[in-house]
Formats: structure tokens, sequence, C-alpha cells
């Protein structure tokens, strides 16, 4: 059914998801208005690709024949006219997404499936900025997503059987194991993590422990591969913030208000990885975790 699919969103999440599609034979059109994020996808994607090769798991014929399925354009217009499946990696605010849905219901074949990346938005209403409700459903990867199993696909309240059918049997072409849930806040994924991250914060912000005893008990407890403070940094305090929000708001429940500490964190731009501070610091190119000063020795009795 799919043969040629479009990214829309060149960052994080949508340089890995093209990088799926390409390496399991799909030609992948990646869309992003900004020139400088295209080329910085394709540097990302044959760095990542190289690393496959390196250790064995993609050969370097393989590499360059998934490389030369990328196709990289400015405008929406360009990337999707003839495509059967698009796929939104944009960035996680909601009227962008509804303006990028408008539009490409707009400009895409009638046909098209119209996916969303979203870890928390409400695909019905995502899907009520198109003619086509039916064709719209979300289909969430993680991060990162070459290395990630999960595909988290959401079925909106219009999103008909058969689209759904689709995509789990696409992901499953993927080497991806989907999980089919239900529209409402959060989804599955994130309506158990963040509450857990968010309880997190506020064990550091109450002080009943330290950042890396926080992180020690739910990896060695728990058998978690990383701490809930290492993985809210991962993630992007800003993106757990924003997801939070939403929980509170589509639930109306005070127990999902962001930590005053997490707000605080946000507002002052210390997000994780990506700011090269959140609850750890990172410098480029070391694989030492530290915790952030901000957090070292505290008093915490």
């Amino acid at each position: 059914m799919f043969h040629k699919i479009a990214v829309i969103g060149a960052g994080t999440m949508g340089n890995g998801i093209a990088h799926v599609f390409a390496q399991k034979g799909f030609e992948v059109n990646l869309v992003d208005v900004n020139q400088d994020q295209l080329a910085k996808a394709l540097q990302t994607i044959s760095k990542n690709m190289e690393r496959q090769v390196t250790k064995g798991t993609l050969s370097a014929d393989e590499k360059n024949s998934a490389y030369g399925r990328l196709h990289t354009y400015n405008t929406l217009k360009e990337g999707i006219h003839d495509v059967a499946l698009i796929v939104e990696a944009a960035t996680e605010n909601t009227e962008l997404k509804l303006k990028i849905f408008k539009e490409l219901d707009e400009l895409a074949p009638e046909e098209a499936i119209l996916a969303s990346n979203t870890s928390s938005i409400s695909i019905t209403r995502i899907a009520s900025a198109t003619s086509r409700p039916e064709k719209v459903i979300g289909m969430h990867f993680m991060n990162p997503v070459p290395l990630m199993k999960l595909v988290e696909i959401i079925n909106g309240y219009a999103t008909e059987a058969a689209v759904t059918e689709s995509i789990v049997a696409l992901s499953r072409q993927l080497d991806k194991i989907p999980c089919v849930v239900n529209d409402y806040p959060g989804f599955i994924a994130n309506r158990i993590l963040m509450p857990m991250i968010n309880e997190a914060i506020y064990s550091l912000y109450e002080g009943v422990a330290g950042v890396e005893e926080i992180d020690t008990v739910m990896k060695l407890g728990m058998a978690h591969p990383m701490g809930p403070l290492q993985l809210a940094d991962f993630i992007g305090l800003d993106v757990c913030h924003s997801i939070l929000k939403v929980l509170q708001d589509g639930f109306g429940n005070p127990k999902y208000a962001p930590c005053p500490l997490l707000t605080n964190m946000v507002t002052a731009k210390k997000l994780g990885i990506k700011t090269g501070e959140g609850f750890y610091t990172y410098t480029p190119g070391s694989k030492e975790l530290v915790v952030s000063d901000r957090f070292k020795n505290q008093n915490l009795f």
C-alpha cells in the first residue's frame, strides 16, 4: 500500500523516522522549512547509519541504498503531492499541528493517510482541522527511533478500522512493535511515564533524596535502564512540562500539575541535554553523568 511517504519536520524525531523508513526500503520525502535543519538531519542520518555499518547491523551497500531513498523539500506542496502516508513530526505545539494538518489536508492526495507523531496532543482535535478525520491517526515513535521498538498507535474518535490496520501492518514492516490505544490525554506511554517523572522531581523538590539517589533507586530497584531524572533531561524538561499541562488540562485533575521545580527549570531554560544542563550537566563528547551544581551537596535533613 505504501511506497513513498513524507515526514514533516527534520528534528530529532523526524530524522529518526525518516531513517527507519528509508532503511526499510521506502522512498522518503523529508520536509522542513529550514534548509539548515534539513542538512543537519541528513548528516545525523548518515552518521547513525555509519554507526550501524560499524556494528555490523547494516552493510555499506544497504546504507548507501537507504541514504539514496531520502529526498528533502522546503515546502509541503512539493514534498507531499504524491505520497500515500504523511507522518508529521513537528514541535509539540497544538496550534502549530492544527495549522500543519489543515495544510496537509488541502495539499495531500485525497486517499493519503495523515499521521502525527505527537506524544500527547489529541488526535481527535488534530483531525478536526481536516476534512478527512477518518484518515487521521497517531503514530507515536519512541526516541531514539532507530533503536526503540515501540510504536504507540492512537485511534482518533473517527479513525477508520482499515486505517488502523494498515498502520499496524506498516509498523511491523519497520520491525517495530505496534500497540493500539484510544485517544485520551497522554495516551498510555505518557499518561504513566510523566506522573512518574513528576513524582521523582517532587521527591527532589521536597528534599526526600538527591538526584543520584532517586535515579539509582529506580534503576536498581525497578530495573529501569535510565533513572527518571536522567530520562527527563533526555526527553527535554520543556517537553515534560508541556505534556503534564496537557494531562492536567485534559483531565481537570491537579494531580498532573507540573512540580514547581520543573516549572522554574523550564523558565530558566535549563531543559536537559539540549541546553547542556538539567538535573545533570552535559559536556559534548563526555559520557560521564555529572549532577548539576544546583543539586550537588544538598542538605536533605
